[in-house]
C-alpha cells in the first residue's frame, strides 16, 4: 500500500489545524461535562494527540490552550448546572439511582473546597462530578474560576506530556523497531483486555449474584419436582459457597456450549477461518529479531518443565497440610484436561498454513494446561481470601495463559481458534471440578505460603528454563519460506529488476527505505570486495548488544546498529563503514529476495545503502538512524565494488538510483 491510515491522520491533522484545535477541545470539554465525563476516555485520546505533537503535526502551544480552554469550559458547564439545580440534583438519574457518584466528590469537597478541584481533575471517578457539588454549594464564582484554571492547565499540559515525549521518540523508535513496536502494543492491548474482563466481569456479577439466587430459589420453590432439591442445594444463601458456586455453574454452561460451539466449527469448516488466517497473516507481518526471543521465552511459559515444578510446590504443600481433596481434584483436572487435549490433538485434523513448520494443534495443550493450572490454584486461594481480593489470582491466571497464548500465535504455533479453544476448554473443565470441589471441601487453610510457593516455584522454573529454550523454539516454529520464483538471469539484467520491490513493505511510510540495491550471486565474494575496502561486517545484534544503547558513556562506535527485517526476514549481510562526517556511518543491509536466477540456480539479494547518524534521545538512550534522502552511502557501496559487473538503472518507482550488481561464483 502507498500510504498508512497514520498517513491519511497526519494529512488531514496538516490540511486542517483549526479543526484539529476543535477536535482537542471538544475532547477536554466532554470530558469536564457531568455524566459525560465519565464516559469519554480522555487519557488515551490526550496522549495521541501528545504524540501528534512530538511528530511536529500539531503545534504544542496551540494544542495545550485548545485542551485548557476545554476543559475550563467543561468544568464551567458542571459548576453551572450545580448551581442552577442544587439539591435536585439527587432525584435526577443517574444520582437517584447511583448517590456514591456524589457522594464521593462531596468527602473530598468538604475536606477543602479549593485543593478538591485541584485534585479531582486528575480521578477520572468523580472528575465530572467535582465542579457540580462546588456549584450546588454555592462557592464563590471568581474563588471557583482560579482553581478551575489552574487545574485545567495543569492538567492539560500532565496529560499531553507523556504522548509529546514518545512522539517525539517515534522516529527513533520505529527506525529500529517499529514492529517490536506494534507487538508490545498490541500484546498490551490484550493483556489490557484480558484485565478489564476479569476485573469488572468480577464486580459486576458479585453485585447481581445475590438476585439472581433469590429468584432461582423461588423459581425452584413453585416447581419443586421440575428444579429438584438439588438446585436448593446448591443455591442455598445460607452456604459460605453458595454465591460463587452459582457463578461457577452459570460459567460452566456458557462457557461449555461456547467450546463446544467452537469445535462443531472448527471441525465441520475443513480449512482455516478465515479470522484465524488474518491473524495469522499480521502476526508473521510483525515478526522480527527483537520480538523473537522475549516472545519464544514466554511461550516457553507454558510447557511442562515450568508448569510442573509449579504444581508439585501447591500440591506438596497442600499434601503436607493434609489437604487430600483439594490434591485429588487438582490432580483430577490436570489428568483429564491433559488426556482429552491429546485425543482431541490426535484426532481432530487441522490444516496447517504452508509456512507452518510445526504446531497447530486443536486445542492447544499448552494453553489448556496453563489454564488449568493456574485456574484451579485461584479457586483453590480465592475462597480464602477477603471481599474484593478475592479477584487477584483470577487476574493472574488471566495475565498469564493470555500472555503464553498471544506468544504462540505470535510464533505461528497455533491458530487463534486453537488458543480460544484451549482456554474454553481449561475453564470448562476446571469450573466443573472447582463446582465439585467447593460442593465437598469446607476447611481452610493459610494462603500466603502456598501462593509463595506455586507463584515462587513458577517465576524460577520460567526464569531458568525459558531463556534456555529461546534457541529450539525459534528453530521449532521458524516460517517455511516460500518456494522462490525462477528468473532468467539475462531477463533479470535487462528488464525483471523492474519486477522487485522498489521500497520495504512497512507499516509507517517513514521506514520504506528504498531498496534500491540488487545482488545476483553468493554474499562470501561480495563481503571480502566490501572488507577490501574498508567496510567491516557487524553480526546481528540481539538485546544484550542493544542493551548498550542505554549506557550514558558508550561511544558511538560501541552502539550497534539494529537490524530490520523485509518480509520478515533480517538481513543476511549489514556492512558498515565510517561515513564522511564524525558521528556518521555508511551501512548495507542485504535480504533474500523471493527470486532464483536460472540457469546455476543463482541467489538474488534486495539491498538498501544508508548514511546512519548517531543520535541520542532524552538522554537516555543513543541509536543509529537512517538520513533520508538521496543517499551518498550508495555511491560508497559503487566504489568499493570495483572489478565486479555493476550498472545503474531508476527505481521502479522513479525516486532514486538503484544499483545492480552480478557476483561470479568463483570470485575471490
Amino acid at each position: 500500500m502507498d500510504a498508512s491510515w497514520i498517513d491519511n491522520t497526519l494529512a488531514w491533522i496538516a490540511a486542517h489545524p483549526v479543526l484539529a484545535g476543535a477536535a482537542i477541545f471538544a475532547i477536554a470539554f466532554c470530558d469536564a461535562v457531568i455524566i459525560l465525563g465519565a464516559i469519554v476516555p480522555a487519557l488515551p485520546l490526550m496522549i495521541a494527540v501528545g504524540v501528534l505533537i512530538g511528530m511536529g503535526e500539531i503545534s504544542g502551544p496551540y494544542a495545550v490552550a485548545c485542551a485548557t480552554l476545554g476543559a475550563f469550559c467543561g468544568d464551567g458547564l458542571s459548576y453551572w448546572v450545580g448551581r442552577r439545580w442544587g439539591d435536585r440534583l439527587r432525584g435526577v438519574w443517574p444520582f437517584s439511582r447511583y448517590p456514591q457518584l456524589l457522594e464521593r466528590g462531596e468527602l473530598l469537597f468538604r475536606r477543602n473546597a479549593f485543593k478538591s478541584i485541584l485534585v479531582a481533575r486528575y480521578v477520572g471517578a468523580i472528575r465530572p462530578f467535582v465542579p457540580a457539588i462546588a456549584g450546588m454549594a454555592n462557592m464563590p464564582l471568581l474563588r471557583y474560576a482560579q482553581a478551575s484554571g489552574i487545574a485545567s492547565l495543569s492538567w492539560a499540559v500532565l496529560f499531553l506530556l507523556p504522548g509529546w515525549a514518545l512522539g517525539q521518540a517515534y522516529d527513533a523508535v520505529a527506525a529500529v523497531a517499529g514492529r517490536l513496536f506494534l507487538v508490545v502494543a498490541l500484546l498490551g492491548v490484550m493483556l489490557g483486555l484480558v484485565w478489564a474482563i476479569v476485573l469488572y466481569g468480577y464486580r459486576w456479577s458479585a453485585v447481581r449474584v445475590d438476585g439472581w439466587l433469590s429468584r432461582l430459589l423461588r423459581l425452584s420453590q413453585r416447581h419443586p419436582h421440575f428444579l429438584g432439591r438439588s438446585l436448593n442445594a446448591l443455591f442455598d444463601p445460607r452456604r459460605r459457597e453458595s454465591v460463587p458456586l452459582a457463578m461457577l455453574a452459570l460459567m460452566l454452561l456458557l462457557l461449555g456450549w461456547g467450546w463446544f460451539v467452537l469445535l462443531m466449527v472448527v471441525i465441520a469448516h475443513g480449512e482455516p477461518l478465515a479470522l484465524d488466517m488474518a491473524v495469522h497473516r499480521l502476526m508473521l507481518a510483525l515478526r522480527n529479531p527483537l520480538a523473537d526471543h522475549p516472545m519464544a521465552a514466554l511461550a516457553a511459559l507454558g510447557d511442562w518443565q515450568v508448569l510442573l515444578p509449579a504444581i508439585a510446590a501447591g500440591m506438596g504443600y497442600l499434601a503436607w497440610r493434609r489437604r487430600w481433596m483439594a490434591v485429588m481434584h487438582w490432580m483430577a483436572a490436570l489428568a483429564f484436561g491433559l488426556a482429552l487435549t491429546k485425543l482431541l490433538g490426535a484426532t481432530v485434523d487441522v490444516v496447517r498454513p504452508p509456512a507452518a513448520s510445526s504446531g497447530f494443534g486443536f486445542p492447544s495443550v499448552s494453553v489448556t494446561l496453563a489454564t488449568i493450572t493456574f485456574g484451579f490454584f485461584a479457586v483453590l486461594i480465592g475462597r480464602e481470601l477477603p471481599g474484593r481480593t478475592r479477584v487477584w489470582p483470577y487476574l493472574v491466571s488471566g495475565i498469564v495463559v493470555t500472555v503464553i497464548g498471544f506468544a504462540r500465535i505470535y510464533l505461528g504455533a497455533h491458530w487463534l481458534s486453537d488458543v480460544i479453544g484451549g482456554m474454553l476448554f481449561g475453564i470448562f473443565w476446571l469450573l466443573l471440578l472447582g463446582i465439585a470441589y467447593r460442593r465437598r471441601f469446607n476447611r481452610s487453610f493459610w494462603v500466603k505460603p502456598a501462593a509463595w510457593l506455586f507463584y515462587g516455584a513458577f517465576l524460577l522454573a520460567g526464569a531458568w528454563y525459558a531463556p534456555r529454550n529461546v534457541p529450539a523454539k525459534l528453530a521449532k516454529f521458524e516460517p517455511i519460506p516460500a518456494a522462490p520464483r525462477v528468473m532468467d538471469a539475462a531477463y533479470w539484467w535487462q528488464d525483471g529488476w523492474r519486477e522487485l520491490p522498489a521500497r520495504r513493505n512497512e507499516f509507517d511510510d517513514d521506514q520504506r527505505w528504498p531498496l534500491d540495491v540488487q545482488v545476483a550471486g553468493p554474499l562470501a565474494p561480495l563481503q571480502r570486495q566490501l572488507e577490501r575496502h574498508g567496510w567491516t561486517l557487524q553480526p546481528q545484534a540481539g538485546w544484550q548488544q542493544a542493551l548498550a544503547m542505554l549506557d550514558s558513556n558508550a561511544a558511538a562506535d560501541q552502539v550497534p546498529v539494529l537490524p530490520a527485517t523485509l518480509d520478515t526476514n533480517v538481513e543476511s549481510l549489514l556492512m558498515l563503514r565510517e561515513g564522511a562526517h564524525p558521528g556518521e556511518r555508511y551501512a548495507l543491509r542485504l535480504w533474500p529476495a523471493p527470486v532464483q536466477l536460472q540457469p546455476g540456480q543463482a541467489p538474488l539479494w534486495l539491498g538498501s545503502a544508508q548514511t546512519l547518524r548517531y543520535q541520542r534521545h532524552f538522554k537516555l538512550f543513543g541509536l543509529w538512524l537512517p538520513l533520508r534522502g538521496v543517499d551518498p552511502a550508495l555511491e560508497a557501496v559503487t566504489q568499493a565494488l570495483d572489478g565486479l559487473e555493476t550498472r545503474t538503472r531508476p527505481l521502479a518507482d522513479g525516486s532514486m538510483p538503484l544499483l545492480m550488481v552480478r557476483v561470479p561464483q568463483d570470485h575471490d
